[in-house]
């Protein structure tokens, strides 16, 4: 146990990969924070506790009766809700963030339990991977009108397009949200700059959210359609070879059997023969005086044929029924309708992969996915939604080449085994050495290290990239979005200005200089203001103010302030 010089406000219960992050994000950003380790930590930090992290006496040794927020960061569901029933028994009005993959559970306990916040980091990595997988090297995201916008960083040098440029005609674009502005001449925040005229220099940086432009859908010309079916046949024969072979055996019995029976019976005709033939074979019967009277080495033959064509007849009717029936055809299916360019490549559908194939999907992009694990969780919900998902291992040559690596846009690897996604990158340079590749990695240490050894687009972490919104939503009420910039994490939340709101009845201008926030926009009177507009309003109660300020604000701002999820 551990004695506390003072009362935590915030406890990070589960210090692994992710957990620590978190832990020293809020620790970076001034949050009084202790965290809970099943095991020692070799940092010799007094505001660590090792226990058992579901035990009475270790919570307690945290502060849980005091502390305001609790956050679960153990990968186990299993542990988390332990910890939460146990938390909620010593301190039953503390705030939870609850890591979570199961997303229907944390979505029923969000309903169910009071203060209850249930997050997912696939749910937050994944439009980060999609981001990058278009070319966007987003540091963050944000939720704004009902569409994830990725947030990303400008910096300033000699031959930016933006320098020399007036901030203020970057405020007025609807397609882009300005978040932080750091001069490299003055000390002057954003609005200011804005409202004063200010041009972009060089050394400037700029955090910019930008709206997600959705891809038309293309045409699909007769050609195109004609090639599909040209595939489809190519995939038919290809996964039938088996199939065929037993036919061609069946068919050969046939006909042996036929040749048999009019050669040792003149009496007989092609027909007769051929008839009875198929009857013996497939045990309709019909024609039988064929046999009866023909010789004993004959009546042998036959009974010989009877057995053989019973155990090909079986065979054929399974490799058929698999064929139409079974996990081939859907296959088949989804083989026909894979894009032939421009298109983009998952590897790996778990939590992550299925978030990014649907962020690329519903923005209209053309996806396709490949997958080891024929019962994966995620394949049915993915097909339901028309993206072909093929079977199959992607660190094959052979299986990339299926989804035409060579005129992909982008391909994603992004299986849960690091070293599989290695080989995966690996092997589609190897096969398209033009291609955009973005490679998931559990340690953000060498996910750096290996993009700039093998020359990848982006190597990323989603322990890294969702540990700033798990430490945003510690620090208080529900987050539209974060993002990291210099070591300072900014976060974006929608306030509801209420007859006793510290901003009531004030300009945002004003509101803007004095609390070190940028607002984004406002919903007032069934309209929305932006621009300079919305710089010239004056706040009411009942508007929604959407804004961004520095993360070690927000707890202040929580204090006085009502702040609500967007819709």
């Amino acid at each position: 146990r551990v004695s506390l010089p003072y009362i935590p406000q915030v406890i990070v219960c589960g210090l692994g990969r992710a957990g620590y992050r978190i832990f020293m994000l809020l620790r970076q950003q001034g949050a009084q924070v202790v965290g809970i380790s099943d095991k020692p930590l070799d940092i010799g930090d007094s505001a660590i506790v090792v226990g058992n992290l579901r035990s009475q006496d270790t919570l307690k040794a945290a502060g849980i009766e005091q502390a305001h927020t609790l956050l679960l960061a153990s990968s186990d569901d299993a542990l988390n809700l332990a910890i939460l029933t146990q938390a909620r028994l010593l301190n039953p009005k503390i705030r939870i963030i609850n890591r979570l993959f199961n997303a229907s559970l944390g979505e029923r306990l969000d309903q169910t339990l009071p203060q209850h916040v249930s997050m997912s980091v696939a749910a937050l990595a994944g439009p980060l991977f999609a981001f990058a997988a278009l070319g966007n090297r987003a540091i963050g995201q944000i939720e704004l009108f009902g569409t994830t916008w990725a947030m990303h960083e400008e910096y300033i040098d000699a031959d930016h397009p933006w320098n020399g440029r007036l901030l203020k005609s970057l405020w007025e674009d609807r397609g882009r949200m300005l978040i932080y502005y750091h001069s490299s001449t003055a000390e002057i925040d954003l609005i200011s700059a804005v409202l004063e005229g200010e041009v972009l220099h060089t050394g400037d940086r700029l955090i910019v959210a930008t709206r997600p432009q959705l891809q038309k859908p293309r045409s699909q010309p007769m050609p195109y359609l004609w090639r599909r079916l040209l595939v489809a046949l190519n995939q038919l024969r290809q996964r039938s070879r088996a199939t065929l072979l037993v036919l061609l055996v069946l068919l050969m019995t046939i006909g042996g059997a036929t040749l048999t029976y009019t050669r040792t019976n003149l009496d007989t005709s092609v027909v007769d023969a051929f008839y009875f033939a198929v009857g013996m074979i497939t045990g309709a019967g019909g024609q039988e005086q064929v046999a009866e009277q023909a010789s004993a080495a004959v009546k042998v033959f036959t009974a010989v044929m009877m057995l053989v064509g019973a155990g090909v007849i079986g065979i054929c009717y399974a490799l058929l029924n698999d064929l139409v029936l079974g996990a081939h055809f859907q296959e088949l299916w989804s083989v026909a309708r894979l894009p032939h360019h421009h298109h983009y490549i998952v590897c790996g559908l778990g939590g992550i992969g299925y978030r990014i194939a649907s962020q690329l999907h519903n923005s209209g992009y053309e996806v396709v996915v490949i997958e080891r694990d024929p019962n994966g969780r995620f394949i049915p919900a993915l097909r339901a939604m028309k993206v072909p998902v093929l079977v199959g291992d992607a660190s094959v040559p052979s299986v990339l080449e299926t989804v035409n690596v060579q005129k992909a846009t982008a391909l994603l690897a992004v299986t849960s085994d690091d070293t599989v996604n290695l080989e995966i990158a690996l092997t589609a340079k190897g096969l398209s050495p033009y291609v955009s590749i973005v490679v998931r990695n559990q340690d953000p240490d060498f996910a750096y290290q290996v993009q700039q050894v093998f020359e990848f687009e982006q190597v990323m972490s989603p322990t890294e990239l969702a540990a700033p919104a798990f430490a945003a939503a510690a620090l208080g009420g529900r987050i539209l979005g974060n993002g990291m910039a210099g070591g300072l994490l900014w976060v974006a939340i929608a306030t509801l200005i209420t007859p006793h709101h510290p901003f009531c009845s004030k300009s945002i201008q004003s509101v803007a200089k004095q609390a070190d926030l940028v607002p984004l926009y406002l919903e007032t009177r069934g309209q929305t203001l932006h621009g300079f507009a919305l710089l010239n309003a004056i706040l009411n109660s009942g508007d929604i103010l959407y804004l961004t300020l520095p993360a070690h604000r927000l707890e202040q701002l929580w204090r006085h302030t009502s702040l609500l999820v967007s819709p």
